[in-house]
């Protein structure tokens, strides 16, 4: 898919942070985990992921039931199975998230390797250390990873810190019989909300210090619960970002303050003043100080700084700031491939090097042609694109669409003119 519009445009307007992606698709995943029926609301039901994953479990055998108008989706997965599945290439990173609501079930599951990943890349092996630790035995096969055995509770002491492990961690040791500890978890504000989903569900665990959680599993299926979404802190500082450098007034309504208060004052301390409630903010060219914006450094890291995909849009804001700014990203050094593209945008104005992004601002964006490389960089080049002098064009925006729930009908809203073209 591709996008065409010229600028610059000035935005104005409301809009609404929609439901957390990397929560939602998680919840999805967790309501496998009973009979009864599972109501979660605030659910982001445009986005690509999720209809990625509602179409397969709905092979599966669940009943999954839309409501656009009030954005809240209803799952009864009365029974489940992977035997009617016939095509396991699912275009998504959290498949591993699938397994457990099966072998609660009938001790089996056929999982799709992550994101399309093949044999041989194995970058999946920290999920398998979890079923292997909690009983079950794995075997890798041409179209999917198999998994069988009965869960029982152990020991998970992750080597390193990673989120999927720990979400995968948590819904297989909830439906184990026994207790499960897992060792240096990584709980992330989104993994905050698969926990109190998990506890609405009925199961027992306990969050001890920042990475050390205990579980006590529930020997089978948990209970049905009424759960809504938490609003996703990335889509909020995407719009923060954008109201800031496009020069019209945006009232930003469901932020969560609580999840991104370390970014707020990153923001804070290059010069960007926001009006704020106790659920949104409100920001135009009053917001910014008499000086501009600040150029400014910062590094990203684990919650609760600056997380990674939050990277691009601090980049994208260095090149409005009156000076050199730099990015720092040692976690995942090599997640700058949208820089270059960005720079289509900006010429001589940015530089990349593996953990290092250099801005040096402020420098008029031009109309340019760019290729998305990532979900996060697809957006800031659709930004780029709105703020740019003249026709641009994003090919791949549909990467975007897997992150953004509405996001045309939100930038229409807005008074942005795009062509949106498959």
């Amino acid at each position: 898919m591709k996008l065409i519009t010229s600028g610059p445009q000035v935005l104005n307007g409301d809009v609404a942070v929609s439901g957390a992606k990397n929560s939602a698709t998680r919840l999805l995943a967790a309501s496998l985990l009973t009979n009864e029926p599972v109501r979660l609301r605030n659910f982001p039901l445009a986005l690509e992921d999720g209809k990625a994953k509602m179409a397969f479990i709905r092979q599966m055998g669940a009943s999954v039931i839309e409501r656009p108008e009030i954005s809240e989706l209803d799952i009864h997965a009365a029974s489940l199975s992977f035997d009617p599945i016939e095509d396991f290439e699912l275009p998504i990173r959290t498949t591993y998230l699938l397994a457990a609501g099966a072998l609660a079930r009938e001790g089996r599951a056929r999982v799709p390797y992550p994101g399309g990943c093949k044999i041989g890349s194995r970058g999946y092996d920290l999920h398998v250390m979890v079923w292997e630790k909690l009983g079950c035995e794995v075997v890798e096969t041409e179209p999917f990873i198999e998994v069988k055995g009965s869960l029982k509770g152990g020991l998970i002491d992750f080597p390193l810190s990673t989120v999927g492990g720990t979400e995968n961690a948590l819904m297989c040791a909830s439906v184990a019989e026994g207790e499960t500890e897992i060792r240096n978890a990584y709980v992330t504000p989104e993994v905050h909300d698969l926990i109190a989903f998990l506890r609405e569900m009925g199961a027992r665990i306990e969050l001890e210090g920042a990475s050390h959680i205990r579980v006590h599993g529930a020997g089978g299926p948990l209970r049905g619960a009424s759960y809504s979404v938490m609003p996703d802190r990335i889509e909020a500082l995407t719009w923060i970002v954008l109201g800031a450098v496009s020069g019209g007034t945006l009232r930003i309504a469901n932020v969560p303050f609580d999840t991104m208060e370390v970014p707020l004052i990153h923001l804070r301390d290059c010069g960007i003043d926001l009006y704020r409630n106790a659920e949104g903010v409100m920001i135009s060219p009053d917001c910014i100080g008499k000086h501009g914006i600040q150029p400014f450094e910062l590094a990203c890291g684990t919650h609760p700084g600056v997380i990674t995909d939050m990277q691009s849009f601090f980049t994208f804001l260095g090149l409005f700031a009156n000076g050199r700014s730099k990015v720092f990203d040692y976690r995942y050094p090599e997640r700058i491939a949208y820089v270059s593209e960005l720079a289509r945008f900006a010429p001589d104005a940015l530089e990349a090097q593996p953990g290092r992004i250099t801005t040096y601002g402020p420098t008029p964006l031009k109309g340019a042609h760019g290729r998305s490389t990532d979900l996060r960089g697809s957006m800031t080049l659709v930004m780029a694109a709105l703020c740019a002098q003249g026709e641009s064009q994003v090919e791949g925006v549909e990467m975007a669409l897997r992150g953004y729930n509405n996001l045309a009908d939100k930038l229409a809203a807005l008074g942005a003119e795009c062509a949106w073209l498959d």
